[in-house]
């Protein structure tokens, strides 16, 4: 259970509290690829500094490696999921077109009383998550947000495109966001968008415009389409202007940043940013070599690993940066407020939160099948007769009875929602 504080009233800042990574254990090396495609280790590394990437087994999802991450991130925290108010799950893959990713992660976690939604910003997702995230908190209407960016891109990576399917690789980071009342966490964003590129990095088949048909299969147009030239040079130029912008939104100056956590789509695109920034190498996070590019991943697994290196401490100031698919790009200004590096949590916290997820599950087949029998037992809404009557009272009932639990819930405040006199009415008959 988290000893922090609700921050009621003075300024509100949003840090990062927790944070968690998961990916697959299926590892394909570029002597892999190689016997698929034709390409070389040399090639690959020479172009894209990628060695291996990691790739969904059977059993991975877009969700499943984001329970994984969050789950991680919620126990460094030291928050239980019902305490979160929002989820949100940056991802160019989810599992599903509808519902989205967040709302199935809500439920496998547990969290009641948290708003969920997927945000679709191309590698720029995590950055443009994180920055909603942190207006949330600062804005009043959250005090705890948990922001995941999970893909598994092996599923729609084309494995007889050599120019494309040797960048992606599958994983999931996660943060949770927290109030704070010290001057801390995120400083400023910078959001962007040039929507005429569109078309140089696009999944053109299984959309509104083209529908999954024979056509779009025997174009292979389900799968990702690159103009490889074009988005490095756009790549290039966004991520050191955007670096730029943003840090002079925060106030700092370049040599004021202690670690830039780029997102890791191409070596040679972050050692162009370098060189522009004129800031020491050894100022980014660089771990494409054992990832190769997890589009809205990278940065939180990045961020991960830089933590566990003890490269990041108190009153560090970092920048996070990544562009992508839209095309976009986004950057975020960021002073870690942790005091000190997260200690491994005790062993029986593990166990208490392995028990709490699994209650989680039960609640979850709880939920579906009281909801099955409520619509066998009272009939379907609007139909007439006694069923009909009797499903129409039971729906106020229950409606009540939720205003009723939403008013009790310690963080339903003032502006919560009243029994109206009719709802009275209702409870009583």
């Amino acid at each position: 259970m988290s000893d922090r504080r609700r921050v009621s009233r003075g300024p509100r800042y949003a840090q990062i509290t927790g944070w968690g990574m998961a990916v697959p254990e299926k590892v394909l090396t570029n002597d892999d690829l190689a016997r698929i495609v034709d390409t070389s280790d040399e090639w690959i590394v020479s172009h894209t500094g990628i060695q291996q990437r990691c790739i969904a087994g059977e059993r991975d999802t877009t969700l499943t490696l984001a329970v994984r991450a969050a789950q991680e991130a919620l126990l460094v925290a030291g928050i239980v999921p019902t305490q979160l108010d929002l989820v949100i799950v940056a991802t160019v893959t989810p599992e599903y077109l509808f519902p989205s990713t967040a709302s199935l992660l809500q439920d496998a976690l547990g969290a009641a009383h948290a708003g969920a939604f997927d945000l679709s910003a191309g590698c720029s997702g995590f950055i443009y998550a994180l920055s909603m995230a942190a207006d949330a908190i600062r804005s009043g209407s959250a005090e705890h947000v948990l922001v995941v960016g999970s893909e598994t891109l092996s599923r729609i990576v084309d494995w007889t495109d050599r120019n494309t399917c040797v960048l992606f690789g599958d994983g999931a980071g996660a943060v949770v966001v927290s109030v704070c009342a010290e001057r801390c966490g995120v400083m400023a964003s910078v959001l962007g968008s040039d929507g005429s590129g569109g078309e140089l990095l696009i999944v053109p088949g299984g959309g509104s415009r083209h529908p999954l048909s024979q056509q779009v299969l025997e174009r292979r147009d389900q799968y990702v389409k690159m103009n490889g030239r074009e988005v490095y040079r756009f790549a290039s130029t966004v991520m050191p202007r955007a670096t730029e912008a943003v840090v002079q939104k925060a106030g700092w100056q370049l040599q004021d940043v202690a670690l830039v956590i780029p997102h890791q789509a191409n070596d040679r695109i972050i050692a162009a940013a370098i060189k522009r920034l004129g800031l020491p190498a050894d100022r980014f996070v660089v771990n494409i070599a054992r990832y190769g590019n997890t589009s809205s991943a990278s940065i939180p697994i990045a961020l991960c690993e830089a933590i566990a290196e003890g490269r990041v401490n108190a009153g560090d100031r970092l920048v996070l940066v990544g562009f992508g698919a839209g095309l976009t790009w986004g950057a975020l200004a960021l002073e870690w407020g942790v005091p000190e590096p997260a200690r491994p949590r005790p062993l029986f916290l593990r166990w208490l939160a392995t028990f709490w997820y699994f209650l989680a599950g039960i609640r979850s087949a709880i939920r579906r099948t009281e909801r099955a029998l409520y619509d066998r037992t009272m009939g379907p809404e609007g139909a007439e007769g006694v069923r009909g009557k009797l499903r129409e009272r039971s729906d106020r009932l229950r409606a009540v009875i939720a205003r009723r639990l939403g008013r009790l819930r310690p963080e339903a405040g003032p502006t919560a929602e009243k029994p109206t006199a009719e709802d009275d009415d209702a409870a009583r008959q």
